[in-house]
């Protein structure tokens, strides 16, 4: 009996022990991990097909403030990491604000679809858990610690959406821009 306990203990650890071990090769922050947010990136490009088709029932009953997707490549190479950090956190927060609107929006309209309202739940999921991710990066003491000497940020441009199909475009754009430039900058450098 002793043997078979002892053979199964083994067995256990030899199962669990790799779960503790470092993986060579693997990114020190997961949002460095390119798959991830690609990940993120597929599902907002799915909300906003989704919502291409849907017509009528994807319109507000007021306008929703978003960021301003549009990225001047040569301005967003000149910026310091840390305005580029500050653009981000402003973005991310207009646009999960954006994102909560229009799910309260969607929640009293006469017929919410199911299937808009499950998009609408990740989206917001997923803002939540880039919000996170981006903190361990260290993005949010970046945007903070924005020096005396750096000019202060220019205001964070915004525009208005009037439906779902615009507000899950945004949503997808911003993921694939500014995200995205800005965490393949702040992963590359060298003290992360």
């Amino acid at each position: 009996m002793e043997v078979r306990e002892c053979s199964a203990v083994l067995l256990l650890l030899s199962l669990l022990l790799p779960l503790g071990l470092p993986v060579l090769g693997a990114p020190q922050h997961l949002i460095c991990d390119s798959r991830v947010l690609e990940r993120y990136i597929l599902e907002a490009k799915e909300a906003e097909n989704v919502t291409m088709c849907c017509g009528e029932g994807c319109s507000f009953s007021e306008n929703i403030t978003v960021p301003d997707t549009k990225v001047n490549f040569y301005a967003w190479k000149r910026m310091e990491v840390e305005q580029q950090a500050v653009d981000v956190w402003q973005g991310l927060a207009l646009l999960s604000e954006a994102i909560l609107r229009g799910q309260a929006l969607l929640a009293n309209s006469s017929q919410p679809s199911e299937t808009l309202q499950l998009h609408v739940d990740k989206a917001i999921s997923s803002l939540r858990s880039l919000t996170s991710l981006l903190r361990a990066l260290g993005a949010q003491k970046e945007a903070i610690a924005l020096p005396a000497a750096t000019a202060s940020p220019a205001p964070l441009r915004t525009f208005t959406v009037d439906t779902l199909c615009k507000l899950f475009r945004i949503y997808s754009n911003f993921l694939r821009g500014k995200l995205k430039l800005y965490t393949g900058e702040a992963c590359r450098r060298g003290d992360r």
